[in-house]
């Protein structure tokens, strides 16, 4: 690695002093070094040689004619730039960030993950120098863009769950798109939005947030390049046939700082950053008719109306996505994505395996799924009772019930689903007895879905211990309620009323139980013709 460089101001063309010749350490492989104004000196080097950290960074191979915008953003995403220099004739420049540890993160990270300008891959490494010297008067654009980076990053206001830096840069020229999802009717998750914007290049960090009642997205490349071709490529486009269409536009900004990650915002560059667990942690779907938006009675952090919810982060225990789930839920987005007008060509049938066959019904199948989307017909398979066939009522329903339910645990065993080669799911002959395994489900009236923009959409979590109960009449006390959820099998491990006493979280101690208590609960009547309405929350009490 780059590991020795002296720079000068000394008004002339030198760039380097003698002692880069001199050092053991330096990795600028092949370079001509430009000293007193002659280009016959040539420096002979190893590529690559581990030396100590450093905030100044060695950047090479570069296309030509990049611009020190494109340089810039390349660390933005870790920190302050503090200066640069840009040696075009070599393909190469230095960058000095605000900190040692700006940089380090930055090398860690494109260690793993190779930066691109211009969809060229460049080299990153430290320099062992501590500090970057520049010549103004010969480095005077580089200067002139890095100043407006600074006195715009310098005046601009932290926010919570967010902070965002401005820079004097044209929209074009930004690495941040805005996304706005026009006609959702399919929930949209982050995760969703990286498996489609990571097909155009690195995808360093995303917020989403609700403001003016819809979902946006504001989603930052590591070159602008690639925000470009995104922006051309996915401008119009639905995610989903026919709904959730893509509306994209640069953004003012250049650099997203995200504080924490969870399932509203993520850093792909600092995988350390917490969940925000300190925060509220509300169920939005008290009242809120956004998806992602903040709860009644809470403030937005997000000074101009979007919402961060401090939502569960991944790895948590007691209901939250572990990072498997997250990743099985991300590949199954990536699956479900159709765009360019492509069609879907997934039937609307699951195929459900390792049943445990001495419990399950077509009913409690039916209850469960249910939650992702409309079951209208369900077949536990004469000959292998183990196996079921789900018809949900479209493709997109069914992409969604097997990404949150495959792997999860119903009746002590873990349940795998696919989806099926079968288009439909066929009912018995008349006259025939099957022993009640298929069961038809198209009329009935607990389907969640069946109204379009149902505040179900809005609403759709992965399995967790915490459930969230609506339909209670006043009567019912915590007691009653209690005691009801722990005959299913569980223990209840926190209970919380709402304000109207129609609503309450109640965590079981496993996801297990709480998908238990789901199947056996959900539309219990509690009398006075209140049906009990339970569905799974991201929220722990």
């Amino acid at each position: 690695m780059l590991c020795c460089l002296c720079f000068l101001q000394r008004g002339s063309d030198e760039l380097l002093s003698s002692s880069l010749y001199n050092s053991p350490n330096s990795s600028m492989s092949g370079m001509v070094v430009t000293a007193n104004g002659n280009d016959n000196k040539k420096l002979r080097v190893e590529d690559r040689m581990d030396c100590a950290p450093s905030r100044v960074l060695h950047i090479r191979k570069m296309p030509n004619e990049v611009s020190e915008t494109e340089v810039i953003a390349l660390g933005l995403p870790f920190g302050k730039v503090t200066n640069i220099l840009m040696l075009k004739g070599k393909n190469q420049a230095f960058l000095e960030l605000g900190s040692e540890e700006a940089a380090i993160t930055m090398v860690n990270y494109y260690t793993a993950v190779t930066p691109h300008v211009r969809n060229v891959p460049v080299f990153i490494q430290y320099s062992n120098h501590k500090e970057l010297k520049t010549d103004s008067a010969l480095n005077q654009r580089a200067q002139a863009v890095l100043q407006a980076v600074t006195a715009v990053q310098s005046a601009s206001t932290p926010i919570s769950g967010t902070a965002v830096s401005e820079c004097a840069l044209t929209p074009a020229q930004s690495p941040v798109l805005r996304i706005i999802i026009d006609n959702m009717f399919y929930p949209v998750t982050l995760d969703v939005l990286q498996q489609i914007f990571s097909k155009f290049g690195t995808v360093m960090k995303i917020i989403t947030f609700t403001k003016n009642n819809q979902f946006q997205a504001l989603l930052q490349f590591s070159d602008p390049v690639n925000a470009q071709q995104a922006k051309l490529a996915l401008d119009g486009q639905n995610i989903y046939n026919a709904c959730c269409t893509l509306r994209i536009d640069f953004s003012k900004l250049v650099n997203l700082n995200v504080k924490y990650n969870n399932d509203k915002s993520r850093d792909y560059t600092r995988p350390e950053l917490p969940a925000g667990d300190g925060q509220p942690a509300m169920d939005p779907s008290v009242k809120d008719s956004s998806l992602l938006g903040t709860p009644s009675g809470m403030v937005s952090p997000y000074s101009s109306g979007g919402a961060f919810s401090s939502s569960l982060g991944f790895g948590q225990t007691g209901g939250a996505l572990s990072p498997l789930s997250a990743a099985a839920a991300a590949a199954a987005a990536a699956g479900r994505v159709a765009l360019s007008g492509v069609s879907h060509s997934n039937s609307g049938v699951l195929l459900v395996s390792n049943l445990n066959e001495e419990m399950v019904t077509p009913q409690s199948l039916f209850t469960l799924f249910g939650v992702y989307g409309d079951a209208q017909r369900v077949k536990i398979l004469y000959n292998k009772k183990d196996s079921a066939l789900i018809q949900m009522a479209d493709g997109n329903q069914a992409q969604l019930a097997m990404s949150h339910l495959n792997g999860q645990k119903m009746y002590g065993k873990i349940i795998r689903v696919t989806l099926s080669k079968h288009q439909t799911v066929q009912l018995p002959r008349e006259g025939l007895d099957d022993q009640g395994l298929t069961k038809d489900f198209t009329n009935s009236p607990l389907h969640r879905f069946k109204k379009p923009g149902s505040k179900n959409f809005q609403n759709i979590f992965p399995p967790s211990a915490t459930l969230h109960l609506s339909n209670i009449p006043q009567t019912i006390t915590e007691e009653d309620l209690r005691t009801l959820f722990e005959n299913s099998g569980g223990t209840v491990k926190a209970f919380k009323f709402f304000q109207d006493h129609k609503m309450a979280l109640l965590q079981m101690s496993t996801v297990e139980e709480a998908i238990q208590a789901l199947i056996d609960l959900h539309n219990y009547n509690l009398g006075d013709n209140h049906h009990l309405r339970v569905s799974f929350s991201k929220s722990t009490i």
